[in-house]
């Protein structure tokens, strides 16, 4: 039975694949699962029958069968544990590329959201450019740690999996900010990931979406 996502019928990334469908659109391609696509307005996002798929009244969610899921982590995750080629067969090393997905989703995002959240929301308020530098401070120690962990190889723990699926995703966030780039092997891994054909794939289905409803309005 073909999943069925749920994703922005008017995304506010403008086009970035920063949506949080983009993970699970790339995961699908990854392990070459067709899926559909159902658009939602943010309005529809926070009526009942989203909302029975998702209490928070967000996306994406993940439609399969009798299976409902929502948070792009779960469901990145039973793409990976339900398919070939996102987690290594072996337990240990299986297990360690899961940690790599809980990490890219806590212990990165958090501070990358956060940075990111104040730039957006708190640029005009009087406290901005105090805290600022704390919050790049925040990003750049995260990154700090995860670029020696990383040093030379190509991927987090040997093969590519799920994690540096999730951990590409996070760090595209930071994308404009040259917070990144100011550690050549993670900007290195981070544009390893993008030239994957399948989040080529999936770039190109978010942001076809992202112009068609571009269309719409002009």
């Amino acid at each position: 039975m073909i999943p069925i996502i749920t994703a922005f019928e008017a995304s506010p990334d403008r086009g970035r694949g920063l949506a949080r469908d983009m993970p699970v659109r790339w995961a699908l391609e990854e392990v070459g699962q067709p899926y559909d696509v159902r658009l939602v307005s943010f309005a529809r996002m926070k009526e009942p029958a989203h909302r029975a798929l998702n209490p928070f009244g967000q996306i994406p969610t993940y439609e399969q069968g009798d299976l409902g899921l929502f948070e792009s982590g779960a469901i990145v995750l039973r793409i990976a544990e339900r398919n070939a080629g996102l987690l290594p067969d072996e337990g240990d090393a299986r297990s360690r590329a899961i940690m790599w997905m809980f990490a890219a989703l806590t212990t990165m995002q958090a501070p990358i959201v956060e940075f990111g959240m104040a730039a957006i929301f708190e640029r005009d308020k009087p406290w901005y450019e105090e805290r600022l530098p704390m919050l790049r401070d925040r990003v750049r120690v995260r990154l700090g740690e995860l670029s020696e962990r990383l040093s030379d190889a190509e991927w987090l723990e040997g093969a590519f999996s799920a994690g540096d699926l999730l951990m590409v995703t996070v760090l595209r966030r930071l994308g404009g900010t040259g917070a990144v780039e100011e550690f050549p092997n993670l900007a290195a891994y981070t544009a390893r990931g993008g030239a994957r054909p399948a989040y080529k794939r999936a770039f190109e289905d978010q942001l076809a979406v992202f112009k068609a409803s571009q269309e719409q309005q002009a």
